[in-house]
């Protein structure tokens, strides 16, 4: 085990912190009406009483963007895991499918999937984890039947007070970060980073936000909005919901 230095961490931050943001710009200028609007609900639209372009735009894109963030950011905690624990431990990247992350500590190979937080997966998703804890561990014990593997579930933010799952631990922010790491308190000192250039980076951003919603607010008046202005809501159910033919 090394001490870990932090200063090298900030710096790991501030050199990648650049790809989560070009990330977040690329999928949104991706983003197509047509594709979005088939993937949401038009009822709740009704239901909630949305009667512009803008709130059903602003809506279903916010909603995009939540849930896509969520998965590149996690995707980026996961690198910036894997570097921290390599920096202490020796860590890599497994080449395991399922398995994130492997290292060896007290004589001990531990196999770690990372999610970002606690409350990540139905008991379906549990599962198929479970399921690659089971093929990680007869994968390594093939090459060595006396190894001794852990399966650890490492979620980067939030809290679970009953880490022992029976057949693999379940470590949750602060621990997470102390388990990878050996610092207790890292899980404080990856803020301050994470901001880096975070106002600029987020300028770059809302630049291109804000001329997709403009951009899908003309596209969707154009397509599901009657000449008086209101919408259609019967065009925008069967664009979204009738059965075509074949």
């Amino acid at each position: 085990m090394n001490p870990l230095d932090i200063q090298k961490v900030v710096k790991y931050v501030e050199d990648n912190i650049a790809a989560f943001h070009i990330k977040r710009i690329e999928n949104i200028n991706k983003l197509k009406l047509s594709q979005v609007l088939k993937r949401k609900n038009p009822y709740l639209f009704k239901a909630k009483y949305m009667q512009t372009s803008e709130q059903i735009i602003r809506g279903i894109v916010d909603a995009h963007i939540s849930s896509n963030e969520e998965t590149i950011f996690g995707n980026w905690l996961e690198g910036l895991a894997i570097f921290i624990n390599n920096e202490v431990y020796g860590g890599y990247k497994s080449g395991i499918t399922g398995i994130d992350l492997e290292f060896n500590k007290d004589n001990i190979r531990y196999i770690v999937t990372i999610k970002s937080g606690s409350n990540w997966g139905n008991s379906s998703q549990i599962k198929k984890m479970l399921s690659d804890f089971k093929t990680a561990k007869k994968i390594l014990r093939t090459s060595n039947s006396q190894i001794n593997v852990v399966a650890i579930n490492g979620c980067c933010y939030g809290i679970d007070r009953n880490p022992d799952k029976g057949e693999y631990f379940k470590y949750c922010g602060q621990e997470f970060w102390h388990f990878i790491s050996g610092e207790e308190n890292l899980y404080i000192e990856l803020i301050k980073p994470l901001g880096y250039k975070a106002r600029e980076k987020n300028d770059d951003f809302m630049l291109s936000y804000t001329q997709m919603i403009n951009k899908f607010t003309r596209e969707f008046s154009n397509s599901f909005c009657k000449k008086n202005g209101d919408i259609d809501w019967k065009k925008l159910v069967e664009f979204n919901s009738k059965k075509t033919n074949k």
